[in-house]
């Protein structure tokens, strides 16, 4: 069997996407005894564009998602292996959060106090970018309304950009991502302040097809969690403490953050 394997949601920089390439391959390193006895290899790979086509192919070994897509698109469909620890603001234990930010010439001192600008998104499947800024908003929507205009974006840099252009106010964005732009495109974080922080969920899991042996997911997990152990520069970089222990249940927040917007008439950003 040759299996596949792509970290694809922290390329922040050109610098950072070769940081978690040398990871795949130390884990790779790792994972040599078990796929040469089972006469398996194991490619990385750049997984496109369509990112769900690719976590649901029943060759991946080891890839990461976002927890919507786990809880939605995914579910079922996968196993989960664990999840990163950051080392950044808004991540503790395995968890993470998003910052709401908004340009600094916005006035604003609240989330409440952002009615009627206008905000940005990465995508509609993602929970930092939507799904924890719906949650933070619903209860001040009044008749399912809340921002003078919504825009999508495509990608947490992009609604960075906009925001950082002056074509929008206000955005969430994934503290991990947020963490990496300041170090890493400065340009883009410069022209913008942390309002406040959204709830927290599970970090972004790192997942495996069904295909994979169960028996195999504490195997990848130890790859991981030993690549970093041996190579705390790579570590450092990355803002990666460890690997921790996650379960599909784990993600059960990101589904009740959801519904208790639409049960507060606002089921999406408007």
């Amino acid at each position: 069997m040759q299996w596949l394997a792509a970290l694809p949601m922290y390329n922040v920089a050109p610098a950072l996407a070769a940081d978690w390439r040398t990871l795949l391959e130390h884990v790779r390193e790792h994972l040599a005894g078990w796929l040469d006895a089972r006469g398996d290899t194991l490619e990385i790979v750049d997984p496109g564009p369509d990112l769900t086509a690719f976590w649901l192919r029943d060759d991946v070994l080891l890839s990461q998602t976002c927890g919507y897509p786990l809880v939605h698109a995914l579910a079922h469909r996968v196993q989960v292996i664990g999840a990163p620890d950051f080392d950044a603001p808004g991540c503790e234990n395995g968890a993470y959060r998003s910052v709401v930010i908004v340009g600094t010439q916005v006035r604003a001192q609240s989330i409440e106090g952002c009615r009627g600008l206008r905000a940005a998104y990465n995508d509609d499947d993602s929970n930092s970018g939507m799904n924890f800024l719906r949650h933070a908003v619903a209860p001040f929507a009044r008749d399912g309304r809340f921002f003078a205009s919504v825009t999508k974006t495509g990608a947490h840099l992009a609604s960075l950009r906009a925001l950082a252009e002056l074509r929008a106010d206000v955005a969430a964005i994934d503290c991990v991502t947020f963490a990496f732009a300041q170090s890493h495109l400065p340009e883009l974080t410069a022209g913008v302040r942390v309002l406040d922080v959204t709830a927290s969920a599970g970090a972004l899991p790192f997942i495996a097809s069904m295909r994979v042996p169960q028996n195999a997911i504490d195997t990848i997990f130890d790859a991981l969690a030993d690549a970093l152990s041996h190579d705390p520069a790579l570590a450092g970089r990355l803002r990666l403490r460890g690997v921790v222990r996650r379960t599909p249940a784990d993600y059960a927040p990101i589904l009740d953050y959801g519904r208790e917007a639409i049960e507060r008439g606002y089921p999406r950003l408007a």
